[in-house]
C-alpha cells in the first residue's frame, strides 16, 4: 500500500488542507458563522474532508500519469511512483478509477447544484498537469481547478450560488496564484531544462511583487465576500490577521532558496486558518 499512499501524496498533508480550506470558507459563511454549525452541517464538514483527501489523491494521480516521463527530469519528482516504476501505468490507471469512484459516491450526498459542480471539476482536473506545457501560467489553472470547493461548500448549504461565493472562489483563485508560485520556485533550474513552464519562471526576479499583488486581490474579494454576506465593517477589522501573515510571507521568502520556498508555500495552512477565523465570527 506504501507506494499508493505516496502516489496519493498522503505523506504531504498540505496539499489536503489548501483544497479544503475554501470550502471551510464557504461552509462557515454561507450558514453565518460555526455558532450556527448543526449536526447536518457537521456532516457536510465531514463529507468535505474525506472527498478532499480523495480527490486531492485523484488529482495527483492524473498529474503523476501524465508527467511521469516529465518526473524523471526533475530532481524532486524522480521518485515518485509512477516515474520511478514502483507502480505500473496500468496500475496507476486503476488506481484512479477507484479514487474517482469513491469520490462520486461521496459528492452524490449532496444536493443537485453541488453534485453538478463536482462533475464540472472534472475536466479541469483532468486537464491542468497539461498546462506547464503550454502556458506560463499553470497556476491560474490550478487555482481554477482547487477552489472550486468555495463553489462547492457554499451550495452544500443554501442550494445555490450568489456573490458571496464568487468572490470566495475569486480571492482562492488569487491565493493559489500567489502560494503556488513560491512552490513553483523550488523547481526553476530543473524546469527550464525540461521545458516546463510556471509563473515563477515567467515572473522570475519581479515574483514577490507579482505575489504581494495577488494576494492583495485575493485579501480584498475574501472581504467583498464577508461583507456582501451581512456582515459588519467592524468585525471586518479581523482581515488585518491574515493580511499580517501575507505581509510575513512576501517578507522573509527568499526565492533563490528551496527549502524557504517549500516553508513559506506550507505556510499557507496557517493563512487559509486565520483567513476561517475571520470567517466564523
Amino acid at each position: 500500500m506504501r507506494p499508493y499512499a505516496y502516489l496519493m501524496r498522503l505523506d504531504r498533508p498540505i496539499g489536503i488542507w489548501l483544497l479544503l480550506l475554501p470550502g471551510f470558507w464557504s461552509i462557515t459563511l454561507a450558514s453565518g458563522g460555526i455558532s450556527n454549525f448543526g449536526s447536518h452541517k457537521w456532516r457536510i464538514i465531514a463529507l468535505f474532508i474525506l472527498g478532499a483527501i480523495i480527490m486531492r489523491g485523484a488529482g495527483c494521480v492524473v498529474n503523476d500519469l501524465w508527467d511521469r516521463d516529465l518526473d524523471k527530469m526533475v530532481e524532486r519528482t524522480k521518485n515518485r511512483p509512477l516515474a520511478s516504476g514502483a507502480v505500473s501505468t496500468k496500475k496507476g490507471i486503476a488506481f484512479l478509477a477507484t479514487l474517482l469512484l469513491i469520490g462520486l459516491v461521496i459528492l452524490l450526498q449532496f444536493n443537485i447544484t453541488t453534485i453538478i459542480l463536482g462533475i464540472i471539476t472534472l475536466p479541469l482536473i483532468m486537464s491542468y498537469p497539461l498546462m506547464k506545457r503550454f502556458t506560463w501560467w499553470p497556476q491560474a489553472f490550478l487555482g481554477l481547478t482547487f477552489n472550486f470547493g468555495a463553489l462547492m461548500g457554499y451550495s452544500a448549504i443554501t442550494g445555490n450560488i450568489s456573490a458571496p461565493a464568487l468572490l470566495l472562489y475569486l480571492g482562492g483563485i488569487f491565493w493559489t496564484l500567489g502560494y503556488d508560485t513560491i512552490y513553483a520556485h523550488q523547481d526553476k533550474e530543473d524546469d527550464i531544462m525540461a521545458g516546463i513552464k510556471s509563473t515563477a519562471l515567467k515572473f522570475g526576479e519581479n515574483s514577490k511583487i507579482w505575489i504581494a499583488g495577488f494576494y492583495a486581490l485575493s485579501i480584498t474579494s475574501i472581504l467583498g465576500a464577508y461583507i456582501t454576506a451581512g456582515n459588519t465593517y467592524s468585525t471586518s477589522v479581523f482581515i488585518l490577521i491574515p493580511i499580517a501573515h501575507f505581509a510575513w510571507q512576501i517578507w522573509i521568502w527568499n526565492p533563490n532558496n528551496q527549502s524557504s520556498s517549500l516553508s513559506i508555500f506550507k505556510s499557507n495552512q496557517i493563512t487559509g486558518l486565520l483567513i476561517l477565523l475571520m470567517l466564523s465570527l
